[in-house]
């Protein structure tokens, strides 16, 4: 099977592929504030990402790459979506044009069609330094993504079996490029051991990239006929991840993975995010709804997030960071049983 035929299969079982909602979102209760004293002129939604100043805590995140003509309407749409909200925009992976130089345009529209917005870059952890450097002037990124994807290479008949050296390739990318470097989890999450290693490179933020979402191993063995089932249950849920990566880190914490709506992005701050991505919910407005409509979705959720901001006296995203929520259920199981107190969440104030 060709790389573009792959890629176009997963997007199409992407939009088919019904999120587990096992993210632990649901575990997490905002402690309510009847005395904000604050009002929503007052909040700021900006929040910053290695440098780069977001107007929105939220972005578009990597959902295509390569796939001929309808990747590139896809990325055409979302780059203008991108343009007309002001939020950031990331590319799905760069690999397939780095390899297959006629993919190029369908990742070179996205800053055609939205030339001064904020946009990530995206390659694989087995991406050379000349490789990075190319994704980076394919679309004049202005930061990098460097996804790790183990799982689904592994679960893929034609994936990769080795993932040697990818910590040092990491490291050496971050050290030379212009851009800041950010690494992410492709739906398994970063758990605190992955975390403690990365903060001893020069990566400016780490995506926690949670189990909860797109799940690429069941998209893998939709597939082909020899199934690795296995893998379909595997990963750290959302909110876990999230927690764990903020919990040895100094570096800026990301969150993606299965986050559906305003509330979801506000307990992901709240956990200790700077910032998160969405990408299924996005790419399934967009293609049932149309672009107009993904436009209005967006402007809805900055509305909400303002609203509920102003409702827990938050002027910005950093005292979100120190507002209190009680965490129960597995989530509480999880965190206690890693050795992370669940309950400093609750004692904030």
């Amino acid at each position: 099977m060709s790389r573009a035929k792959r890629k176009l299969d997963h997007i199409q079982y992407a939009l088919n592929d019904k999120p587990s909602g096992m993210t632990g979102f649901d575990d997490v209760q905002i402690v309510h504030q009847s005395l904000p004293d604050c009002s929503v002129e007052e909040v700021s939604l900006h929040s910053e990402v290695g440098g780069l100043v977001l107007s929105s805590p939220f972005f578009i995140n990597a959902m295509t790459g390569g796939g001929g003509e309808k990747t590139l309407e896809i990325n055409a749409s979302l780059a203008r979506a991108a343009r007309e909200t002001g939020i950031a925009l990331s590319v799905g992976s760069q690999m397939s044009a780095i390899k297959d130089k006629e993919e190029r345009r369908t990742y070179s529209i996205v800053r055609k069609e939205n030339p001064n917005g904020v946009i990530f870059g995206n390659i694989g952890s087995e991406a050379t330094l000349s490789q990075a450097f190319e994704a980076v002037e394919m679309i004049e990124a202005d930061a990098l993504q460097i996804h790790l994807n183990v799982i689904q290479e592994l679960a893929m008949p034609e994936g990769d079996r080795s993932f040697n050296g990818a910590l040092e390739r990491i490291s050496h990318i971050a050290n030379e490029l212009s851009v800041p470097v950010i690494v992410k989890e492709t739906g398994f999450g970063i758990s605190k051991e992955a975390a403690a290693k990365l903060n001893n490179t020069n990566v400016a933020a780490i995506d926690a990239g949670g189990y909860g979402g797109t799940n690429f191993s069941s998209i893998e063995n939709s597939r082909q006929e020899r199934k690795k089932l296995f893998f379909d249950q595997w990963g750290i849920p959302t909110a876990a991840s999230i927690i764990e990566t903020a919990s040895v880190t100094g570096k800026t914490v990301l969150a993606s993975g299965g986050i559906q709506s305003s509330i979801d992005i506000l307990k992901s701050l709240i956990l200790g995010a700077s910032a998160a991505g969405i990408a299924g919910k996005f790419l399934k407005i967009l293609t049932e709804e149309g672009e107009n409509e993904l436009i209005n979705e967006i402007e809805y959720v900055n509305e909400d997030l303002v609203m509920m901001m102003t409702a827990l006296g938050c002027r910005d995203i950093t005292s979100l960071h120190r507002a209190p929520a009680v965490i129960s259920g597995d989530l509480y199981h999880w965190l206690h049983s890693r050795g992370l107190d669940p309950e400093q969440f609750s004692r904030r104030s």
